[in-house]
């Protein structure tokens, strides 16, 4: 046994060949404007920020405000995502139209949902958008369900990192199976990042105490009644998560077990 002090800094998250400080992923959605975004990127202390192609301005109208003008690329690891896609089809195209826009950007977050009452992956669809991806030369960072094997299939694929969800995206509900979380974290050979769900800080906790490299979140932080506030409670989560995580924690136990050793007593 060892007791050796944790320092973020030697506990580097590796995505494609590129080293993060922060193991905390943000989104740029939800925010009353793009101060607060700014504020609260900030706050969490990411370095990875995902942007939702279809929905935000990057350059493709210059009279409307440019996301790219408060996290400049130089700064911040964007991460184009294909939010609001529903067809394999569709989420190529937009993978290809943020290369487009970002300069020969590869690194994109799949996303190609079921339907839009639950907002679940379609896995038939992601599968095929993935493969197709891969084989374009685009790093493919894919969101799936908790599903051990697909998991592993998408690995298999060629994505680079695998991005279960912990639960129904905005839901707020926090892992509702750490099993399977726990099963794709150990059979995997890529990072995986729980996105989806996650409502407070101490689910992001939870989530690195399983082993995850990290955690993406938007409606967490920018829906809080203070995201500032939630964005600086997430990035100490995580880093707590991270920390108990690489301590090991004490097995459970269905007995107590005292504190001071009754061997060796003076009296």
């Amino acid at each position: 046994m060892t007791d050796k002090p944790y320092v973020p800094a030697d506990d580097p998250l590796v995505i494609a060949g590129r080293t993060f400080s922060s193991r905390l992923l943000t989104g740029t959605g939800k925010y009353r404007d793009l101060e607060q975004t700014r504020l609260a990127t900030e706050a969490a202390g990411a370095e990875i920020v995902t942007v939702a192609v279809r929905r935000t301005n990057l350059g493709q109208d210059p009279n409307q405000p440019n996301l790219l003008d408060i996290l400049p690329p130089d700064r911040y690891t964007l991460l184009p995502n294909t939010a609001g896609c529903y067809t394999a089809e569709d989420a190529i195209r937009t993978c290809r139209l943020a290369r487009e826009l970002l300069d020969g950007h590869t690194l994109v977050k799949l996303e190609v949902l079921g339907d839009q009452k639950t907002l679940y992956p379609d896995l038939v669809e992601t599968l095929k958008a993935a493969e197709i991806l891969v084989k374009q030369g685009f790093e493919v960072m894919v969101y799936t369900t908790d599903d051990v094997l697909m998991a592993k299939r998408l690995e298999e694929l060629g994505c680079i990192a695998i991005m279960p969800l912990a639960a129904p995206i905005g839901s707020g509900l926090g892992i509702r199976n750490p099993f399977n979380i726990r099963q794709i974290v150990e059979n995997a050979k890529v990072p995986v990042v729980v996105d989806a769900g996650v409502g407070t800080a101490s689910d992001a906790t939870v989530a690195m105490e399983l082993g995850c490299d990290g955690v993406l979140m938007n409606t967490a932080i920018a829906s809080a009644d203070s995201p500032i506030l939630m964005a600086s409670a997430m990035k100490r989560a995580v880093e707590a998560g991270r920390a108990a995580y690489l301590a090991g924690r004490i097995p459970r136990k269905a007995y107590a077990s005292a504190s001071s050793p009754v061997d060796g007593r003076f009296f």
